[in-house]
C-alpha cells in the first residue's frame, strides 16, 4: 500500500516507518525536518512541510491509499499540532477522497508504565496539565466528527507483558496494580495490522465509538 505518516520522527512515527517499509510498503513520511529521518530505502519518499499548513498536507496527501498519523505534542507548540494537526489531515483527506486514517492518541506511550503513569501524572498535577490532555479529546473528536473510515490506537490499549501479539480495546482502567510493558515496535504493529484488520474500524455514520 501507499502509506502517508505523519509524525514520522516520533519514537513511535519513526518505528511505524520502519515496520511499514519492512512489510514492503510504499511510505511517504511527512515532516517539517527531513534531516531527523536519516533512514534510505527505495520505497522511502519524505514530504517536507508543515502539519498546520493545509497546502503541503493536501500536496502529500495525493494519491495516498491510506493516512496514518502519530502526531505527538510539537515541542513548544504543545498539543496544538496533535489537535489542529490532526484536523488539517483529516481536511485534506476528506477533499482528496481518501477515507483510511488510522491516529495514534492518547499520551502515555512509554515502555513501562505507558498511560496508568500519565494518569496517576495527571492526579498529582491536574491543573498543569490539563491543556495537554483537553487537545487529545479534541483529537479524536475531530476523528469522529469525520468522514473517514478510521481507527484511533491508544498505545493504553495493549495487554501486559512483552510482544505477543494480543491486544485489547480501551484504556487499562483504574487498576493500581496495572504495568503496561508497551514496546513502541508492538504500537506500530498494531497500527500496520489496522490496514487489513477491520477489528478496530470505524465507519461513520454507520458504526459509532
Amino acid at each position: 500500500m501507499k502509506l502517508l505518516i505523519f509524525g514520522s520522527t516520533g519514537s513511535i512515527g519513526r518505528q511505524v516507518v520502519e515496520q511499514a517499509l519492512e512489510q514492503g510498503h510504499t511510505v511517504t513520511a511527512f515532516t517539517r525536518d527531513p534531516a531527523k529521518l536519516d533512514i534510505k530505502h527505495a520505497h522511502l519518499k519524505v514530504a517536507q512541510g508543515d502539519v498546520m499548513d493545509l497546502a503541503s498536507v493536501e500536496k502529500a496527501v495525493q494519491g495516498q491509499d491510506a493516512v496514518v498519523c502519530v502526531l505527538g505534542s510539537g515541542g513548544n507548540r504543545k498539543g496544538t499540532i496533535r489537535s489542529e494537526g490532526t484536523r488539517q489531515i483529516i481536511r485534506a483527506m476528506e477533499t482528496a477522497g481518501i477515507r483510511r486514517f488510522i491516529c495514534q492518541t492518547t499520551l502515555g506511550a512509554g515502555d513501562s508504565w505507558g498511560n496508568l503513569n500519565f494518569f496517576w501524572k495527571y492526579i498529582m498535577f491536574g491543573t498543569l496539565l490539563r491543556d495537554v490532555f483537553a487537545d487529545h479529546e479534541k483529537q479524536e473528536s475531530y476523528v469522529k466528527q469525520s468522514r473517514l473510515d478510521w481507527t484511533i490506537v491508544r498505545p493504553g490499549a495493549f495487554v501486559d507483558g512483552k510482544r505477543t501479539g494480543k491486544y485489547r480495546h480501551g484504556f487499562p482502567g483504574t487498576d493500581k496494580t496495572s504495568k503496561l510493558k508497551i514496546s513502541r515496535a508492538d504500537v506500530a504493529d498494531f497500527i500496520l495490522k489496522q490496514l487489513t484488520d477491520d477489528s478496530y474500524l470505524h465507519k461513520t455514520p454507520s458504526v459509532s465509538y
